[in-house]
């Protein structure tokens, strides 16, 4: 097989034949609806036991290399219909945003056709110097996928109308948390999605609509086609065994068959071409990219394509521009003025490598003929990793064109096995063209003032004794927060409020469940005891020698203060223990590491939580990081949390894994002090304030807190041989995270039917969490899980709560909090009604 091999088909076969026959046939897969879709869209096999099938684009510029004029055509169609759909005046005061990766060049011409709107696409990109505006998730994936970086924080706090552009709506999950999460930090009143196809199921159509609801906003949806995907029972497992089959060693492999066929060939020549960039244009739409950038490039354009075409072969008649992942508007636009500057004299195509694993297929009728591999070579926060080209190898060009941004012009990408190495393997020419990465330049500090306040300390703030903790808070005792659960609810869940602006009503425990507290904290004080043990020893051998405890208010204070006296008991010290606010989707209180880093070494500072969940707040905390280094140039701090109990396997600092009962999890401020959980509202803590919190002086007669500590502390005798053991066990153990908690979370947020995994609380701390605070659902149980569960039987006893039983479930128990709530979810009695 030779590199010309696809070129040199007959036309009618290429013609006639659809490039999802070939799994169509062997899986039963159907493309139903519009007659355009099979000239829209192919199908291959994914290399993922999730999905089986991958629809893929013949008109995005991804997987399949296609005329760029096509491309940004499909794409400024959609922007015009956007355009016309919103009228003049909501078009001229909207803001546009793709998805990383495969819709960001997509979005960008979506932004053009809709005339001057400023475009930003989400990115997997972290970038030191540029503070985070907001982060979502996306579903299959354990870390957070989406970051929001715009360069002007004001981008996406105006009211006018949001539009989001993905290639593809399948389900409509990604889509539905990106508004949610967004509608509570930015609220506006109108959205519109946009995609080249919707492909969703009856079941998943009506979602949007149920949203906008919620919300109380009107979101549309604009896109070229429609249709669904028929999957027979049984398509994973046939999914599975046709990837297996054909990527064995026996098996005909296209990608060695074409290596082997170039190998037998001089490698092609490699060669640079100066683009000569106009200075300051972005590369792309990672930070922002305004109307005032568009028509600077738009000026330059013809001058850069002119310089491409000098460099190329004088004999080039087919030429690929190859983007690199999230690097595709600015490889398009150079594909399309090359296009029009070589008239009909020279074919280009169009296309960027990717991240995405995908079998390939030598068939015509199958959409991945061929796979490019190298390593990953833009330093990737995820870290190394396979990278694909796919449809590039035996495609029959005469050179590629391989655009990449100044921060993937890196060794990597020059290595023996890498990208441009690969190209030239197949292609006899290849041509690099560099764009300068954008990084904007860091915002002037703003003035703040050079003293912060010493920390709140007991019985002043808290029944803590004054050197347990000082609380790096603002007291709110006087300020009136709390407001009923189920009025709460609504409004967290309609966008109306953020969680952290108000304080549920403090739960006032009956005298059955404070039995179960005192018998819970007797059966479990000295397996706490051990756990608190174990983690602060790998604190102290692997941190610290002599760490700055910062616990996460509140459920990590008291486990802070247990580490603190622990190693005050093992080992003599007294270390320093504060406590700090960190609310999700805001950030860690920056005043707080402010205050931290001018008393301390931020490499000392060894942060704490009680338990790990889905691993919300841990990837909460390294964006927080990330963002305050970026705005104050302070460095240091160690993102890692230590945790007392980490059943979600997301961080490596802790104590046992085992998801047990926590009996501080059992009660809210009467085990933490008498403290409240954290308060973020704007009218309340200024730029300069540190987060607030309430002192429940009150309640000082159901105070447990001291009672607490000193039983878990009484044990520590008892149990030191054998955290000596286990810390020794712990300390040479492969503890790296494997998310395992998320992976489940996402699972049960599709299997009910739930579709937004913030609804899904694991873990036996925060099911408790559910059934005191929020508005529950339900609650899954593990089938057999014994003593570790009479508390939350009760809760749910007492809020007609049902608790179902699971096989096979990683966690003790998880708490649903219940969907799409409205007060009419929970009848006259207050218990919960199912949907």
């Amino acid at each position: 097989m030779t590199d010309r091999a696809h070129a040199e088909e007959p036309a009618e076969e290429r013609a006639g034949t659809w490039s999802g026959s070939w799994v169509a046939e062997r899986l039963g897969v159907e493309l139903v609806g519009d007659e355009t879709l099979p000239g829209l869209l192919g199908l291959a096999l994914r290399r993922n036991p999730k999905r089986a099938h991958l629809l893929v684009s013949n008109v995005l510029g991804k997987h399949v290399p296609q005329s760029p004029s096509v491309v940004y055509g499909h794409g400024v169609a959609l922007g015009r219909r956007v355009r016309d759909l919103l009228g003049t005046e909501d078009a001229g005061r909207a803001v546009v945003l793709g998805y990383a990766e495969t819709a960001t060049g997509l979005g960008h011409c979506v932004a053009d056709g809709l005339g001057r709107a400023p475009y930003l696409h989400s990115t997997r990109r972290p970038v030191g110097s540029v503070a985070r505006a907001g982060g979502f998730e996306e579903a299959h994936s354990h870390a957070t996928s989406h970051l929001l970086l715009p360069e002007d924080p004001a981008l996406l706090a105006g009211d006018g109308p949001l539009v989001l552009v993905d290639d593809e709506f399948s389900t409509g999950n990604t889509v539905l948390n990106t508004v949610r999460a967004l509608h509570e930090r930015y609220p506006r009143t109108r959205y519109v999605v946009v995609a080249l196809v919707d492909m969703r199921s009856p079941a998943d159509a009506g979602r949007l609509d149920d949203l906008a609801r919620e919300i109380g906003a009107r979101l549309d949806l604009v896109t070229t086609a429609s249709g669904t995907v028929r999957l027979p029972t049984g398509v994973l497992e046939k999914g599975q065994e046709l990837v297996a089959r054909h990527e064995t060693p026996t098996a005909p492999v296209t990608e060695a068959a074409v290596r082997g066929a170039a190998a037998s060939g001089p490698a092609g020549s490699v060669a640079r071409v100066d683009l000569r960039w106009p200075q300051d244009v972005p590369d792309g739409g990672r930070h922002g990219f305004a109307a005032g950038h568009r028509e600077r490039l738009e000026e330059a354009l013809p001058g850069m394509a002119a310089r491409i075409a000098e460099a190329l072969p004088a004999d080039a008649r087919r030429v690929l521009v190859l983007g690199s992942e999230e690097l595709m508007y600015a490889p398009l636009r150079l594909a399309h003025a090359l296009e029009q500057t070589a008239g009909g004299d020279v074919d280009v195509r169009y296309s960027t490598t990717t991240r995405s694993p995908v079998l390939a297929v030598d068939d015509p009728g199958y959409a991945i003929r061929t796979r490019l591999v190298f390593p990953a070579h833009d330093d990737p926060a995820d870290g190394p990793g396979e990278r694909y080209a796919y449809n590039v190898a035996g495609a029959g060009f005469d050179a590629v064109v391989a655009v990449v941004d100044s921060a993937a012009d890196t060794p990597a990408l020059h290595a023996p096995d890498g990208l441009v190495a690969r190209l030239a393997a197949h292609v006899p020419h290849v041509l690099l063209a560099v764009v300068p990465s954008y990084v904007p330049r860091p915002p002037h500090a703003s003035e703040r003032p050079s003293m912060l306040p010493e920390p709140l300390r007991g019985p002043a703030f808290s029944s803590y004794a004054p050197d347990e903790v000082g609380w790096l808070l603002q007291d709110l005792s006087d300020v009136t927060l709390e407001a009923p659960t189920e009025e709460r609810e609504e409004a967290i869940q309609s966008g109306g409020a953020h969680y952290a602006e108000s304080l549920p009503v403090e739960y006032q425990p009956s005298e059955q469940y404070q039995e179960l507290f005192h018998a819970a904290l007797e059966a479990s004080a000295a397996r706490m005891a051990r756990a608190v043990g174990a983690v602060t020893e790998i604190v102290l051998a692997e941190r610290s020698p002599r760490p700055v405890l910062v616990s996460l208010a509140r459920a990590g204070t008291p486990v802070g203060v247990l580490m603190r006296r622990w190693a005050q008991f093992r080992h003599g010290l007294d270390l320093p223990h504060y406590a700090v606010s960190i609310v999700r989707g805001r950030g860690i209180d920056a005043n707080a590491l402010r205050w931290l880093a001018a008393h301390h070494d931020p490499a000392d500072v060894v942060f704490v939580d009680g338990w790990t969940g889905k691993g919300a707040i841990t990837r909460e905390l390294a964006a927080a990081l990330r963002d305050f280094e970026a705005s104050d140039g302070v460095t240091g701090f160690d993102p890692e949390i230590a945790v007392l109990a980490d059943p979600g396997s997301c961080v490596r600092t802790y104590g046992t894994r085992d998801d047990f009962l926590i009996p501080s999890a059992c009660l809210n401020s009467t085990v933490s002090g008498l403290i409240s959980r954290t308060v973020l509202r704007a009218d309340l803590v200024g730029p300069h304030d540190f987060h607030g919190a309430k002192f429940y002086r009150e309640l000082a007669g159901a105070d447990l807190s001291p009672v607490f500590l000193d039983a878990v502390a009484a044990r520590f005798p008892d149990v030191t041989d054998t955290v000596d053991a286990q810390a020794k066990e712990l300390l040479s153990a492969d503890r790296a995270p494997t998310w395992e908690g998320w992976a489940a979370v996402e699972r049960i947020s599709e299997e009910y039917g739930i579709h937004d995994v913030n609804l899904v609380k694991p873990g036996v701390g925060e099911t408790t969490r559910v059934m005191l605070r929020r508005v529950p659902w339900k609650v899954l149980a593990r089938a057999g899980a014994g003593a570790d569960l009479d508390h939350v039987r009760l809760l749910a006893e007492q809020r007609g709560v049902p608790v179902e039983e699971v096989a096979d479930l990683p966690y003790t128990c998880v708490g649903l909090i219940h969907p799409q709530y409205t007060r009419g979810a929970t009848g006259a009695d207050g218990k919960a009604v199912t949907l």
